[in-house]
Parts: structure tokens; C-alpha cells; sequence
């Protein structure tokens, strides 16, 4: 994959169930209040530790709060070498309003 994706709450849902990573760029309040379950919150302080820890061949799903920043920062984890990058369509605040069964506080 030369590109991330944009990919819908199905989609997410389905890479989740097989996988894939969840990383969350809100703030921290906004992360520590709800999250999506077993997201990571990434940050300019989590993020060289990520990197070197994660494994680059897991999927990598980017959270933000409506779905623009993700795409920037998915963009951003492709040039670190991660093979498949996708941005969450509507981000965290749509994921809340469908799936708040899916939701975790810190």
C-alpha cells in the first residue's frame, strides 16, 4: 500500500476483529475521557516509542475527532514504513454516536 485509506466503522470494525491497531491522535483529556477500545493514544511523546516497538506489517487504523487530522497523520506513520495505514471516516465522534458499546475510559 503506497496510500493510506479512508475506510468506514464496518471496515474498521472488521480490520479491529483481525488485528489491526487503533491509534488515537486527540488530545489527552479527549483520549482519557473516551477512546475507542484498546486504541493507543499517539502523541508527539508516545510516538518514537511506538514506532520502534510496533510491528510495521499490523494494520494501522488513525483516530482523530472527525476524520481530517487522522489522514494527515496516517500519511505521516506510511513514511515511517508502515505497510498498511487506513484513517477512520468520521472519527472518534461518529465511531461514539454508532458504537458507544465500543468505547473505553483511560
Amino acid at each position: 500500500m503506497d496510500t493510506f485509506e479512508c475506510i468506514d466503522i464496518p471496515r474498521a470494525e472488521t480490520l479491529i476483529a483481525e488485528g489491526a491497531v487503533v491509534v488515537d491522535i486527540r488530545d489527552p483529556q479527549s483520549y482519557q475521557q473516551k477512546h475507542i477500545k484498546n486504541a493507543i493514544h499517539l502523541n508527539n511523546e508516545t510516538l518514537h516509542d511506538f514506532i520502534q516497538s510496533a510491528d510495521m506489517d499490523d494494520p494501522v487504523i488513525v483516530c482523530c475527532y472527525h476524520g481530517f487530522s487522522s489522514q494527515s497523520a496516517a500519511g505521516f506513520l506510511l513514511q515511517q514504513g508502515f505497510d498498511q495505514v487506513y484513517s477512520l471516516d468520521g472519527g472518534f465522534e461518529l465511531w461514539q454516536a454508532s458504537r458507544p458499546d465500543l468505547c473505553d475510559k483511560s
